[in-house]
């Protein structure tokens, strides 16, 4: 087994399973961004933090200076796009593959948001530029996704809805319909992530384009709108357990008669719900990614705490009450675990594509963040009341972490789906077990018993 920076991040095990699934161009590329994470991501980001103004008004017309310089950086570095496979986007990616981005995007996750920005695979965007290029015209692509690929601009998607469970796509109420040749969109959506950043330059709107065909499936359709259009009307931001994660933020937005040109159509009429499951997931993974590299960064935060000879009570070090080693060791053996999930659900949507992986996929997304959340909350506690405060960010990241058991769908869908997935298995699983009686039956007689059940 060869050395390889990751190791210090993740486990020398990790690294050995995967090692011989990256390519040289991978491996040469994950150790330039495990040292630019460090060298350069994390000594930025409570500056980062601390740039943002704290007036309503500058907040959300701000575009941070160390962010641009470390994306500059790692532009230079080739470090840019790693989400965007080049073995399913020809035109647009690069030479990665989505088991060998896991690695990547765990390691972002170590810096928070600001850490996937500075490499441009942050989301929304992610998941927006993956809509593009996969379903996005020429036109669409020309003038919307190159600009999202060099970092240029930022996006949003607006598919939840406010008044309605938005966690069933065809509860959608917005509408969306021709007029001439041009479309109109009326609709009220909230929890628009991105959609308060300065720079962002379209929406990707989800809405009801034929609400009276008899396939509930078939009723959406998805629409770019500019973000300027006449008619967007950002009603408010919303907050997380009380961060507004200015600039992107979270916004109530109302769509009252936008008018966009037809040719912002996205794939045709009718096909939103084959867009949305593609575009999700991919996104749910990433997510489970990132979850994982915050989680062992929450870790490492504990691990120093509870080490520190300034933090001992009683004459003692923290590690040396309580159940402190044992929380220490549950939470290493829960992110080792949730690793090898989330590896093989890359696995699968590197050999499948996402709807190959769809089981994989479901199970991460509800076991991932829970986990994530479990460590992260131990780390608080380890803390005091210092680890509820903004001069740790594990408050911050606790909030993010546990925004994503209802991003991209709630956890109690994708335990639902998987576990009516699991329940298919009973007939076959009643078949063979009346088969195995049979064989049993006959090794009984061969040996002049009966079974005394």
């Amino acid at each position: 087994m060869s050395s390889h920076p990751i190791v210090e991040l993740t486990s020398a095990s990790s690294w050995a399973m995967v090692e011989d699934k990256f390519s040289p161009y991978a491996k040469e590329t994950l150790a330039k961004l495990v040292k630019f994470v460090n060298d350069e991501i994390l000594p930025a980001s409570r500056l980062a933090h601390e740039q943002i103004p704290v007036e309503f008004e500058k907040r959300w017309k701000f575009v941070s200076p160390v962010i641009e310089e470390l994306k500059g950086k790692a532009r230079k570095l080739g470090l840019w796009n790693l989400f965007l496979s080049k073995a399913h986007y020809p035109k647009h990616g690069v030479p990665l593959t989505n088991i060998e981005y896991a690695l990547m995007a765990e390691v972002l996750g170590r810096g928070g948001q600001m850490a996937s920005e500075s490499v441009n695979c942050s989301a929304p965007d992610t998941g927006n530029m993956e809509v593009l290029a996969r379903y996005g015209s020429p036109e669409q692509q020309e003038k919307w996704l190159i600009p999202l690929l060099n970092g240029e601009t930022r996006s949003a998607f607006a598919m939840t809805e406010r008044f309605i469970a938005s966690s069933d796509a065809t509860n959608i109420r917005t509408s969306i319909r021709q007029e001439g040749d041009e479309i109109v969109i009326n609709g009220h959506k909230w929890w628009i992530s991105g959609a308060g950043d300065p720079r962002c330059a379209l929406h990707l709107v989800l809405g009801k384009s034929d609400p009276n065909n008899s396939d509930r499936y078939r009723q959406q359709s998805i629409v770019i709108v500019p973000a300027n259009a006449p008619g967007v009307k950002v009603i408010r931001h919303m907050k997380v357990f009380g961060y507004d994660d200015a600039p992107e933020g979270h916004c109530e937005i109302i769509y009252e008669n936008v008018r966009v040109p037809l040719s912002n159509l996205v794939l045709g009429w009718g096909k939103g719900f084959e867009i949305i499951q593609g575009r999700l997931g991919p996104g749910r993974i990433h997510h489970c990614m990132r979850s994982i590299g915050a989680a062992q960064m929450a870790l490492d935060l504990m691990l120093q705490r509870v080490t520190d000879p300034m933090k001992k009570t009683f004459g003692k070090y923290l590690y040396e009450h309580g159940t402190v080693i044992a929380d220490i060791a549950k939470s290493r053996a829960e992110i080792e675990s949730a690793r090898l999930l989330v590896l093989s659900a890359a696995l699968q949507i590197d050999k499948f594509q996402a709807k190959g992986a769809l089981k994989e996929i479901g199970i991460a997304k509800f076991v991932v963040p829970s986990m994530a959340l479990q460590v992260v909350d131990r780390a608080i506690q380890s803390f005091g009341a210092e680890g509820l405060s903004q001069d740790q960010t594990l408050a911050q990241t606790w909030a993010n972490l546990r925004t994503l058991r209802f991003a991209d769908g709630p956890d109690a869908v994708h335990i639902q789906q998987i576990g009516q997935r699991e329940l298919k298995r009973a007939d076959d699983l009643h078949k063979r077990t009346a088969e195995m009686r049979q064989k049993e039956k006959a090794v009984y007689e061969r040996y002049g018993m009966k079974p005394r059940l």
